[in-house]
């Protein structure tokens, strides 16, 4: 579990078929190997470490999922410990789960703000409400206004200049999870209105045939 608030940018060392080294200094500290800890907002096992890098396994699954099987030495990504119970939280509960990717469809330059939208695919904008939290990139943003295809998210200065959001243009993939929260109220949902169907009559054994 995470919290959405970017500890330090890291930068790839190397990138074989399943794996990436990952130069770091912050989230080096205390950490283990076998420890947990967001690249880009993806969820990640720590495989070994030393004191200025850390290597991760990525699955094909992960590949599929999410930007980092687009990585290459040099790139910059945004990484965050595992949320402990002395760490505050600052953002919102992210488990580091990346549910796809989106796109930059613009930014908006202002003089403390940039305002990004984002185009994402539906599995994505079910669960994106005005108001509500997502994760871009393992970053916890405020949706400032959506629509049926894409959302909009207003970064601070800071967040540009912290993050490698500042690095990105139109057109770039980034990394989304819905908030959880949002999940669980689908499904609760969903199972109150189920009620007794002919399928639920027939499982239990009420009718035949």
């Amino acid at each position: 579990m995470f919290t959405g608030i970017v500890e330090e940018v890291g930068q790839v060392v190397s990138v074989s078929e399943c794996s990436l080294r990952i130069a770091a200094d912050r989230v080096l500290k205390n950490l283990e190997r076998g420890a947990s800890i967001a690249v880009n907002g993806t969820c990640l096992t720590v495989t070994e470490f030393d004191n200025r890098s850390f290597s991760v396994d990525i699955m094909e699954e992960t590949l599929k999922r999410t930007n980092l099987g687009g990585l290459k030495p040099g790139d910059r990504v945004n990484l965050e410990g595992a949320l402990t119970l002395a760490k505050g939280l600052g953002g919102h509960l992210v488990q580091g789960h990346t549910d796809a990717t989106g796109r930059i469809q613009t930014m908006t330059h202002h003089d403390e703000t940039t305002l990004i939208k984002i185009a994402a695919p539906s599995e994505v904008m079910r669960y994106v409400v005005e108001k509500g939290f997502i994760a871009v990139d393992g970053i916890s943003l405020t949706v400032v206004e959506r629509n049926a295809q894409a959302f909009s998210v207003s970064i601070v200065k800071y967040t540009m200049e912290n993050t490698i959001l500042g690095q990105l243009e139109i057109g770039d993939s980034v990394n989304l999870e819905a908030d959880i929260i949002a999940k669980y109220v689908e499904q609760f949902i969903a199972k109150k209105n189920e009620g007794i169907s002919m399928d639920f009559l027939k499982e239990h054994g009420f009718i035949t045939g």
